[in-house]
C-alpha cells in the first residue's frame, strides 16, 4: 500500500522503489536484461523436468528440421529459418506445457516465439530476421487444434493451432447452418489470423474474425494461466483481438460467435482481359463493391493483365445475377457463370478450384501438410478514394521484370463501416473502400530484398493514391520493409516501433497497445522485429 500519510522514512523507501522500477522498465535492471551468455543448457534442463521429452525437439534431433519447415510455404524464408534455428521447438499438448516454457524462459533469459499455422509473411513466428539476434525457443501450437461446438448457443471454443480448414469443417459438420467469418487459405492458423484481425469474404456481413471473439484463454508473460477475459481485464482482452500475434502472451483457445449461413450459397468466378474491359470493370468495382448488399462480397484478383472477380453470396444464383446485372452490368454476369454450393463447399472451391469436385472435403480442408512454393513477398494498402481509370491502366501495364505480380482487392463497407475504428486494434473501418494485398512470386536462390515489380509499383506509383498519415497496412500481411524494432537497454524502443506500428494500428490504437504492453509485459519478454513495445513512464 503506497498511500499518502507515511512518515518520511517510508517516503524515502518509496522513492527508492520507484527509482528501481524505472531503471528496470528502462531496460537497465541486470536481472531482466537478455544476454548472449544466457545458459541455454539450463533452459533445456528446466524444460526436461516439466514437459515430456518427445514434445521438445532440438536441432540435434532428426525430426527438428522437418518440423521447423513443416508449415513454411514461402521459399524466401526457408534458408533464414534453417541457418539460425531456434534453440528448440516445443509442441505442447496442454496448458501447463506452455506455462512451463514461459517460466523456464524467463528464469534462464530465453525468449519464446509462438507459431499457430506458420503463415506469418515474414516468418517471425519461427525465425529471427535480425543477424546474430538473440537465441529463442519456438512454441508450435499445431497439437492445440481442438474445436468444441455448441450448436444451441451458436458458439465454439477453438484452439489457436487449429487451421481455418479444420475450423470450417468442424463447425459445418457439427452445426449445419452455422459458419464463421474468416479467410480463404485453409492452412492458416486460427491463432495468428484472429490476433491480427482476420479479413475475409464475410466481413461485410459479420465483421472481422476478431470482432466475433467472445472470450479467450491465454498464458501471460509470467507464465500464469488466464482462463477467461475476466481474468485478463478489458485492456488485455481488447489487445489480443487484432493487436498482432506474439505481443502480449500466448492465446491457447478462443470462444467464437458462430453466424448463420444458408443451406446454399452462390459463387461466381469471372475473368476479364484488358481487351474485354478489365480496366473499366475494376475502376467501377471500387465504388460498387463496398455498397453492395451485405450478403454479397466480390473480391478481385489482378494478374497477368487480367482481372478475376470472385464472389460469396449468402443466397441463390438467381438473386445475385439480378443484383449484379442491375448494379454492375460491366461485369456481364450470366446465370451460367454462377454456381450454387454449400458454405463448406465454397470454402474448398474458392481455394482449390475444380480440384474440390473430385476429392472429399475432409481430404482438402483437414490436410495440414504444405509444400514449399516459390519465393514470395507481400505488401498491403488501404484505399479511401477510388483510383482513376488512367491509374488502373498503368497498374495493369506495369512491367513485371520477369516475376509474377498479383493484386488482391478485398471490399469493405457494410458491417465494417459501422464498427468504430477503436472497437478492436484493427483501425481500418469507416471510410475504407477496400484493401490491397500485393503479392510477388519469383524463383531464385536469394530473395531477401523486395523485388523490382513490387517495390516500383508500391513505393513509386501507389503512395499518393492510397491512405495517408499514416499510410495504412494490415498486420496479417506483415512487411518488414516498413520498419523494424530497435532494442535499447533490453527493451524495444517505442519511437522506432511507431514507424511500423502506427501504419498497422493507427496512432491512437498503437499507443493504447503499447500502454497495455507496459502493464502486462513491461520487461518485453514477448518480442520480435515487429512486436509492440512497452510504452514506458518517464
Amino acid at each position: 500500500n503506497l498511500s499518502t500519510g507515511y512518515e518520511s522514512t517510508h517516503r524515502t523507501k518509496m522513492a527508492r522503489v520507484a527509482l528501481v522500477l524505472t531503471i528496470c522498465f528502462m531496460g537497465f535492471y541486470p536481472s531482466l536484461a537478455w544476454s548472449s551468455n544466457s545458459n541455454h543448457t539450463d533452459f533445456l534442463s528446466c524444460l526436461s523436468t516439466k514437459i515430456p521429452s518427445q514434445l521438445v525437439l532440438t536441432p540435434s534431433s532428426r525430426s527438428f528440421k522437418p518440423l521447423l519447415v513443416s508449415s513454411i510455404r514461402n521459399a524466401r524464408l526457408v534458408a533464414p529459418a534453417t541457418a539460425s534455428p531456434p534453440l528448440c521447438i516445443v509442441t505442447p499438448t496442454q496448458a501447463s506445457h506452455v506455462q512451463a516454457v514461459v517460466r523456464c524462459g524467463r528464469s534462464h533469459r530465453v525468449p519464446v516465439r509462438v507459431r499457430s499455422g506458420g503463415h506469418d509473411n515474414e516468418g517471425l513466428s519461427y525465425r529471427s530476421a535480425t543477424p546474430n539476434g538473440e537465441a529463442f525457443a519456438v512454441i508450435d501450437l499445431s497439437k492445440f487444434n481442438a474445436v468444441r461446438v455448441d450448436a444451441h448457443a451458436a458458439t465454439a471454443w477453438v484452439d489457436s493451432g487449429t487451421t481455418l480448414g479444420e475450423l470450417y469443417y468442424r463447425v459445418a459438420t457439427a452445426a449445419p447452418g452455422l459458419g464463421f467469418p474468416a479467410g480463404v487459405c485453409p492452412t492458416v492458423g486460427v491463432g495468428g489470423l484472429i490476433s491480427g484481425g482476420g479479413m475475409g469474404l464475410m466481413m461485410r456481413k459479420n465483421g472481422l474474425s476478431a470482432d466475433n471473439v467472445l472470450d479467450a484463454t491465454m498464458v501471460d508473460a509470467e507464465g500464469n494461466l488466464l482462463p477467461d477475459k475476466k481474468a485478463m481485464g478489458d485492456d488485455l482482452f481488447w489487445a489480443i483481438r487484432g493487436g498482432g500475434g506474439g505481443n502480449f502472451g500466448i492465446v491457447l483457445s478462443w470462444k467464437l460467435r458462430l453466424v448463420p449461413v444458408p443451406p446454399k450459397v452462390a459463387f461466381f468466378n469471372v475473368t476479364k482481359t484488358m481487351d474485354q474491359g478489365a480496366v473499366d470493370a475494376v475502376t467501377k468495382w471500387q465504388t460498387i463493391a463496398p455498397a453492395l448488399p451485405e450478403d454479397l462480397s466480390v473480391r478481385v484478383v489482378i494478374q497477368k493483365r487480367q482481372a478475376t472477380f470472385q464472389s460469396l453470396y449468402l443466397g441463390n444464383c438467381s438473386a445475385v445475377v439480378a443484383t449484379m446485372r442491375s448494379r454492375f452490368p460491366e461485369l456481364g454476369l450470366t446465370r451460367g457463370d454462377c454456381k450454387e454450393m454449400s458454405w463448406l463447399q465454397h470454402k474448398a472451391y474458392l481455394y482449390f478450384g475444380d480440384t474440390s469436385k473430385n476429392m472429399p472435403l475432409e481430404a482438402l480442408l483437414l490436410n495440414r501438410s504444405m509444400t514449399i512454393g516459390p519465393f514470395v513477398k507481400n505488401k498491403s494498402d488501404y484505399v479511401k478514394k477510388a483510383l482513376t481509370r488512367d491509374a488502373w491502366k498503368k497498374i495493369f501495364l506495369w512491367p513485371d521484370s520477369g516475376a509474377v505480380g498479383q493484386l488482391i482487392l478485398e471490399p469493405h463497407g457494410g458491417m465494417m463501416s459501422r464498427i468504430a475504428d477503436d472497437y478492436t486494434p484493427f483501425p481500418y473501418r469507416s471510410g475504407v473502400l477496400y484493401n490491397i494485398q500485393y503479392v510477388e512470386f519469383w524463383n531464385g536462390t536469394g530473395g531477401h530484398g523486395t523485388p523490382k515489380w513490387l517495390s516500383g509499383l508500391y513505393d513509386d506509383f501507389m503512395a499518393p493514391l492510397v491512405s495517408k498519415s499514416p499510410r495504412g497496412a494490415y498486420v496479417n500481411y506483415r512487411d518488414l520493409d516498413i520498419g523494424v524494432n530497435k532494442v535499447v537497454g533490453g527493451v524495444t524502443s517505442y519511437e522506432t516501433a511507431k514507424v511500423w506500428g502506427e501504419r498497422y494500428f493507427g496512432l491512437a490504437n498503437f499507443k493504447r497497445l503499447a500502454k497495455i504492453k507496459r502493464k502486462v509485459d513491461a520487461t518485453d519478454y514477448f518480442r520480435n522485429e515487429q512486436s509492440v513495445p512497452p510504452l514506458l513512464l518517464i
